[in-house]
Parts: C-alpha cells; structure tokens; sequence
C-alpha cells in the first residue's frame, strides 16, 4: 500500500522543471518586451517575482533529490509551501507590476503577495526541521 504523505520523485521533477521553465519564459518576456513597456519600478518588481520563482523552483526539483528519508508529511508541507507561495507570491507581483500594460487594476493582489512569502519562509523553515530530524539517521547520506 502506498505511502499517502510521501511524494514521488516524479511530482518533484514535474513541478520543479514547470515553475522554473516558467520563470525563464517570463524573464526572457520581462527583458525584451515587458522591459518597454512598464516603468522602471515595476520591472524591478517584476524581476524579483522572476528570481523568487526561478529559486523555489530549482529548490523543488532539489527536493527531490533528497534521500527518502526525507520523505513524508513534513516533506510534503514544504513541497506545497515551494509552489503555493511562487503562486501567491511571483503571480501576484507580475499581475500588479504589468498594470501599465493590461490595463487592470489588480491592487487587491497586494495582501496576497505577502502571503506568498510566508509561505516561502514557512517551508524553509520546515525543510531546516526535516534536516534536524535526520542528523544521526544512515540515510542521510548521499
């Protein structure tokens, strides 16, 4: 019977290889076009979005590279905490830095970027318990 609280190697490589391909395509349209046609405050926002999503990207794909003994509900916390908060917090930072260019207003988004980021420092915050629990475990190394 499968474990319910452990996830796949797979899922890691999956989500990891999307959220950064994403953030590469966003960053080259950031640098080319987007870089015209916005002022210079929001494609500093806009640039911060695509570095924070190219980081818990390639963290998500590290994940799982992890021995299994990493494994687990506290593994799987910090894997929806890694793309949960790139959601919240990278999307809602190129929703209210592309204004000029869509025409919306999106300033609603403002609360929700913060959240993005709790949930980044919640899953570091987590991975650095997982890694705390394994000191001393024969799994741990690589």
């Amino acid at each position: 019977m499968p474990n319910r609280n452990r996830i796949s190697q797979k899922v890691f490589v999956w989500a990891g290889s999307l959220v950064t391909g994403i953030a590469v395509i966003l960053g080259a349209l950031g640098a080319h076009w987007i870089k015209e046609n916005i002022n210079m405050m929001d494609i500093q926002s806009f640039e911060t979005a695509v570095r924070y999503q190219l980081i818990h990207g390639l963290a998500i794909l590290i994940l799982g590279a992890l021995p299994k003994s990493y494994q687990g509900l506290l593994m799987k916390f910090v894997f929806h905490a890694f793309w949960v908060g790139t959601v919240l917090f990278s999307g809602s930072i190129y929703l209210l830095s592309t204004h000029e260019l869509t025409g919306m207003n999106f300033s609603w988004l403002g609360p929700v970027t913060p959240l993005g980021g709790l949930l980044f420092i919640t899953g570091w915050v987590l991975l650095f318990i997982l890694s705390i629990k394994q000191v001393g475990s024969r799994e741990d190394e690589f």
